[in-house]
């Protein structure tokens, strides 16, 4: 599942690699204090850093990154800063060998600040349990596991602040090679690990490691055969420990979910003085692998949804279960389902439970372009957090360019972040906003400041395909034309455009497209069948 994007960011390492620096402690945390975090209270400006860093992307430019090599964000705030940890995954590798779980922060969800990896290097306990395991099942150990450090999610427990990871261990299991074609074995790569640390400044970005939480499970005992290197997408594991996700209940029961593409989702409850599993975790005992949550395709175990956030909004009293759908390169787009429970059953837009299969609806990002500029795309694997002081509501995610963006063959494995607002229907469904959040000021809006020439996008489902955006005219007369028809109106006191029976959510922001980049308005809302409408004014 992994696999494509490392071959990718592989082979783009060549001429990008540079050599660390000598001013890094040991967890890569520059001793010189970074330049944002001097500033407060600035006057709004629109942002002018440029979407393809390629120019900035070695490891000798992580000063000037902001959301650049941003992969599977979460994010948390401590009271002055939010802080966000990512996957490892970075353009030209200019992670490698400077630590894991990339972090930086800000105060403002705009300008941020590279501290450095949360994790100077692998725990030792993995390769251990991994071996332990190995050896239960007759298998040699592997002395040179090969790594992978994915998805971190962040969350505040109490006084502390508790990180789940995953580590994958890219070897095949029967002769513990490492993965590739001509070390293929007919057996599948070895299991991943959830494990967790803590500390209680994020500031010092010193953790305390924890141990493991979950590794992957099987229900096929020693039957770990693969027909093919490139073909057979059977599967071996039930449940893979990968891209956990955490909440907490109104009642104060904690549980994690984990499992992405292979058999689907699981939650498991976790105990919160330890953080660990509430009840022992036994790879023998199918029970303590957790309740089942979600699966895509029923029976499958090679399914193209993975990256779950899971989270409760207290106003509308559901938790929303996020996904992320298909290959993360070109394809990832999201999807949300609800529950009033947290172990579920979780619903799609038109109400059918998913717990046992079914896609989800509505889709709230997807690959899509406005004019004057690539687009983006594996636009996918969210977090999600609320302000604290204005109670908004935001999804953090990252994109990716297109392939060939800037005449650049590997333009593909620049992984830009974006913090975007997010508004909620009358209905209690989220949406995204179509344009990356800058804190733009606001004003008071009339009709008038909606007459004009508008894009519009409808995200609807088509697999590496890019939904580019048609013409709507909002009229003086109040009558729309193009994309959607009919009499318009503007509810100022909640501000929302209704184009006929259509509600969509407005916002201030800036037109990223433009040159130069301007303030503009945009929307969002959702169609009948639970497609996000996403619409910009152009300038």
């Amino acid at each position: 599942m992994r696999r494509g994007i490392l071959l990718v960011l592989s082979i783009v390492t060549i001429g990008l690699m540079v050599g660390c620096n000598d001013d890094l402690g040991p967890t890569g945390i520059k001793t010189k204090e970074p330049e944002e975090d001097t500033v407060t209270n600035t006057e709004y400006t629109i942002p002018t850093y440029a979407d393809d860093y390629s120019s900035i992307s070695a490891w000798s430019d992580r000063e000037e990154w902001n959301l650049a090599n941003v992969h599977d964000p979460s994010v948390v705030f401590d009271g002055d800063y939010y802080y966000m940890y990512a996957t490892n995954a970075s353009y030209g590798n200019a992670h490698v060998g400077h630590g894991h779980f990339h972090g930086r922060r800000s105060r403002d969800l705009v300008n941020w600040s590279y501290i450095g990896a949360s994790m100077p290097e692998t725990p030792s306990w993995v390769k251990d349990s991994l071996n332990n395991i190995r050896a239960g099942l007759g298998l040699d150990p592997i002395a040179n596991p090969q790594y992978g450090h994915w998805a971190p999610v962040v969350r505040k427990v109490g006084n502390v602040y508790r990180m789940y990871y995953c580590i994958i261990i890219d070897n095949f299991i029967g002769n513990g090679q490492p993965n590739s074609e001509a070390n293929f074995d007919n057996t599948w790569t070895e299991r991943a690990f959830i494990g967790m640390m803590e500390t209680s400044d994020l500031s010092s970005n010193d953790w305390e490691d924890k141990g493991m939480v979950v590794c992957s499970v099987s229900d096929l005992g020693k039957d770990w055969s693969r027909s093919s290197y490139c073909c057979d997408w059977s599967g071996y594991f039930k449940y893979n420990a990968i891209d956990p996700s955490y909440v907490v209940t109104p009642e104060g029961e904690h549980w994690m979910f984990y499992g992405s593409w292979h058999s689907g989702i699981a939650a498991i409850q976790i105990n919160p003085e330890t953080g660990l599993p509430l009840n022992d975790f036994d790879i023998n005992d199918e029970e303590s692998w957790g309740t089942p949550i979600y699966t895509r395709t029923d029976g499958s175990r090679w399914q193209a949804s993975e990256g779950p956030e899971i989270m409760y909004n207290a106003e509308t009293g559901y938790y929303y279960l996020f996904m992320a759908y298909d290959e993360l390169s070109v394809a990832y787009n999201t999807r949300v389902a609800r529950s009033e429970n947290v172990t579920g059953p979780y619903k799609s837009f038109n109400g059918s439970t998913v717990t046992d299969g079914g896609d989800i609806y509505p889709i709230v990002t997807h690959p899509y372009k406005f004019n004057n500029h690539s687009g983006w795309v594996g636009f996918s694997h969210n977090a999600l957090f609320q302000q604290e002081e204005t109670g908004d509501w935001f999804y953090a995610s990252q994109a990716r360019l297109p392939a060939n963006t800037g005449a650049n063959a590997f333009s593909n494995a620049i992984m830009m972040g974006h913090v975007r607002k997010m508004r909620w229907t009358e209905d209690g469904w989220p949406l995204v906003m179509p344009e990356r959040y800058t804190g733009a000021p606001e004003e008071t809006l009339e009709d008038d400041d909606f007459v004009g020439e508008w894009e519009m996008i409808t995200l609807r489902y088509q697999y590496q395909t890019q939904q580019i955006s048609v013409a709507l005219t909002l009229g003086g007369d109040n009558q729309a034309s193009g994309a959607l028809t009919g009499e318009w109106s503007f509810d100022s006191s909640n501000n929302v455009l209704t184009i006929g029976d259509t509600k969509l959510y407005v916002e201030r922001e800036v037109d990223w497209e433009a040159e130069p980049r301007v303030l503009t308005l945009i929307f969002a809302g959702l169609n009948s069948t639970g497609e996000s409408i996403w619409g910009k004014k152009s300038n």
